[in-house]
């Protein structure tokens, strides 16, 4: 299939485009707002002539942020636009850049579809002297109409799973041309570097930079603040443990480990952070019709006594409510998501504990695991023995901490790496 093939079918879908955007818009309102945007129509002003940084969501978003405070403070006359696909990304963007001494330089809209009319349209409003494209999310007429317009496109902190090349494999057609159009491609590591290659990026664009999660940056406020939250709830000496990220179908398992725990840590305390905002209110529903005394932190509600859950269900605040936890289970693992950041309840402290399905993260996930700093649980019955040993064996849970301390320490610099790069590439663009 190649890229004209593609479009066709792009287009023949919309009406099952539609219908998606009616189910995700019934889950999350958000969803059926700013829909003439993801058409480039109705688009917000923006001023041309910046770079342009797409992060699908939230995730992308977060790992993006240190690069783009890097790339304000450095090109203080380019504006910056930071495009994403889902409203929580949208959300996450605003708070983090659409505010404060860096507003007027930050220009925010959805990404339209990768329609080819549509994907013009927006290039070609936007004028991009540099496009950097987070992770995996690989747009063929988007790229295409950066390359038709001399627009260096950089592939930063670049991933590719084996299943992802292999599925990139069968289309070859369309994705080898894509790749070789890209100026740039920052992987993060050497084996993922060659899956980029073999699949038609052009070897001299591949680098190897690491990842830039390990460049986490953290307010030192952020440990200070949380102590002094915990002292305020009286739950300084009560057993805390939090499960974030979490997916559909892993709630129940740490729900079902948390209620094996109070029988033996009546006091426990569980901080549960559903990974999506739709489903604050169903969980919700799930700890109370499981009978967890439960408050909700968008009620600034402090937990009591009595309280056996905190519903983390909250934008933006999730280092934070790391930073109250003895341990954390980091979601998305325990069903076959793929996992989430482990970086950053490492970097933060925390003993981090994960399910078994890490395949987005495997190469972070096996630095942490070498350096005993990540324990991998299968079901409810592992997630409550590995925090038992946790709170039953201090030094233990120190070890856990100080080596994921290390591993994160070890590994930062890649963000350097990638702008080395990123300043090549707009020197000669603005040539």
């Amino acid at each position: 299939m190649n890229r004209t093939l593609y479009s066709l079918l792009f287009h023949l879908g919309l009406p099952l485009l539609a219908l998606r955007i009616l189910w995700r818009g019934w889950q999350a309102p958000a969803y059926r707002q700013r829909l003439a945007e993801r058409f480039s129509l109705g688009m917000p002003a923006l001023k041309p002539g910046g770079i342009w940084l797409h992060a699908v969501s939230v995730g992308e978003s977060i790992a993006a942020a240190p690069l783009v405070r890097e790339l304000l403070l450095r090109y203080p006359d380019l504006p910056i636009t930071i495009t994403c696909m889902t409203p929580t990304g949208s959300e996450r963007i605003r708070a983090l850049f659409c505010q404060g001494e860096f507003a007027a330089r930050v220009q925010h809209c959805y990404l339209p579809y990768d329609l080819p009319w549509a994907a013009a349209r927006f290039i070609g409003r936007l004028q991009p002297k540099l496009a950097v494209i987070m992770e995996t999310e690989l747009w063929p007429n988007h790229i295409h109409q950066c390359a038709k317009r001399c627009v260096p496109v950089v592939l930063a902190n670049a991933r590719l799973s084996q299943r992802s090349a292999r599925g990139y494999g069968r289309f070859a057609k369309l994705t080898a041309p894509m790749l070789a159009e890209l100026s740039l491609i920052a992987a993060q590591t050497e084996v993922e570097a060659q899956r980029f290659r073999q699949l038609g990026a052009r070897p001299e664009c591949v680098t190897v930079t690491g990842s830039i999660k390990f460049d986490l940056h953290l307010d030192p406020q952020l440990l200070p603040r949380a102590q002094a939250l915990r002292a305020d709830w009286q739950a300084e000496q009560r057993p805390l443990w939090i499960a974030a990220s979490t997916h559909a179908g892993e709630d129940e398992i740490v729900l079902a480990a948390h209620r094996q725990l109070l029988l033996q840590y009546p006091q426990a305390l569980l901080i549960l952070v559903p990974r999506h905002p739709e489903r604050f209110a169903s969980v919700f529903e799930l700890c109370q019709k499981q009978g967890f005394s439960t408050c909700r932190r968008s009620l600034a509600e402090a937990p009591t006594a009595d309280t056996r859950v905190l519903l983390g269900d909250t934008m933006g605040e999730l280092l934070f409510l790391y930073a109250l936890a003895d341990a954390a289970l980091v979601g998305g693992s325990l069903v076959a998501n793929g996992g989430h950041n482990l970086l950053e309840p490492a970097a933060l402290g925390v003993p981090v504990l994960s399910g078994p399905h890490l395949f987005n993260f495997t190469e972070i996930a096996a630095l942490l695991r070498d350096a005993g700093a990540l324990q991998e649980v299968a079901d409810a019955p592992a997630l409550v023995a590995a925090l038992s040993d946790l709170w039953q064996q201090p030094a233990h849970a120190e070890a856990m901490a100080a080596a994921g301390l290390a591993v994160v320490k070890a590994n930062q610099g890649a963000l350097q790496r990638l702008l080395a790069g990123v300043q090549g590439l707009l020197g000669c663009s603005q040539k």
